[in-house]
């Protein structure tokens, strides 16, 4: 396979600093050298440039923080992944969650301007379905897939050029943490969410057959996968943890089930902040993930 690794310092959407050199500690972390290891022909494609939050004012414009750079980062990320050749697998690296805007567009956009109907999973500690309207903060990482679904501000909701992701294929993985309002809109929309109540009592193997009969009539998979989803007993070096995620051996199930599938064609790791890791263990750790979902195993 093809794989393309994309940077995205993206470190505008979150509250904290330090998810602007995610990228980097996961290259650091063998990332291409372990896909290689499994046959893969790796490119990486550098990073897509992102303005330094300490150069900028933090204006908050109709609620939200550093919108502007934000969706500049957005768009180009989405344009270049946008040109890839479909026989590419495009490998993302945040930054904060704010980038799936920009990834989930232009994989959905690759090979069709139209725009593709592609199921996202969403692995993740929160389901980040704000708006501005609900957030009570105003920062945009909390917010990237009620925009993707056409809720928000017009200029983030717009940079698939009138596409958006349908909620009804969308799923989510691993959530434990919704602000009162979210936890409305999502309901509103019809978005399935797996709680770490249903990961408990259902497990990881049924969630992925239930996901993927939601998702068959879509084209294409994406998995977005935020490093918090993982307990911080595994994942340390995140900027909002949230006690009680999923194990280490249920987040590469989860990656190796997808990847039997043979459905999956993007993923992102997002939210590796190095400043708040211990000796790089995050990035890692999210390095063995993508090589699960890529075709590692054990046997």
């Amino acid at each position: 396979m093809n794989v393309s690794i994309l940077g995205i310092p993206m470190d505008l959407g979150a509250g904290r600093r330090g998810v602007d050199m995610g990228a980097s500690a996961l290259r650091n972390a063998h990332l291409s050298r372990t896909l290689r290891e499994l046959g893969h022909t790796v490119h990486d494609l550098g990073d897509v440039p992102v303005a330094i939050p300490e150069t900028l004012d933090k204006h908050i414009e109709s609620g939200l923080v550093f919108l502007d750079p934000i969706l500049k980062a957005c768009r180009t990320t989405a344009e270049r992944l946008a040109a890839l050749p479909d026989d590419v697998f495009p490998l993302t690296l945040g930054g904060d969650h704010s980038v799936s805007m920009g990834t989930v567009t232009g994989n959905a956009l690759r090979g069709n301007p139209a725009g593709t109907r592609m199921g996202l999973i969403w692995v993740d500690a929160h389901t980040d379905y704000n708006t501005p309207d609900s957030s009570p903060s105003g920062n945009i990482h909390g917010m990237p897939v009620a925009h993707l679904t056409g809720r928000g501000d017009p200029d983030l909701m717009g940079l698939g050029g009138g596409w958006s992701l349908r909620p009804e294929d969308i799923v989510m993985i691993g959530i434990r943490s919704v602000d009162r309002f979210e936890r409305d809109l999502l309901r509103e929309a019809g978005i399935k969410a797996y709680t770490m109540k249903d990961v408990d009592q259902l497990g990881i193997t049924r969630i992925v057959e239930e996901t993927q009969e939601r998702l068959s009539d879509t084209a294409r998979l994406h998995v977005s996968f935020d490093a918090d989803a993982l307990d911080p007993s595994v994942a340390p070096g995140v900027g909002t943890p949230v006690p009680g995620g999923l194990t280490y051996r249920e987040g590469h199930l989860l990656m190796e089930l997808l990847s039997d599938s043979g459905r999956v064609t993007s993923m992102d790791i997002v939210e590796v902040n190095p400043v708040l890791d211990v000796r790089n263990q995050t990035a890692e750790v999210m390095v063995s993930m993508a090589a699960s979902l890529l075709g590692q195993r054990i046997l």
